[in-house]
């Protein structure tokens, strides 16, 4: 999964800057590539453990 979201965010950031350098900005594009990024953040993030994790095992027990 990695080895296709990393590319598909690199993509989204390499369009967004390109549409920032033209004349004529299209905020839709813009915006589906910020969606873009932040799903692939989503995904990439979705295994970090929390702080927190050691704490609310012990409170359950």
């Amino acid at each position: 999964m990695k080895k296709f979201v990393i590319p598909l965010m690199i993509g989204a950031i390499a369009l967004a800057l390109y549409e920032q350098t033209k004349a004529d900005k299209n905020v839709f594009v813009l915006v589906i590539a910020f969606a873009i990024f932040m799903y692939g953040m989503m995904q990439l993030s979705v295994k970090t453990p929390s702080k927190n994790q050691d704490k609310e095992e012990e409170d359950v027990q």
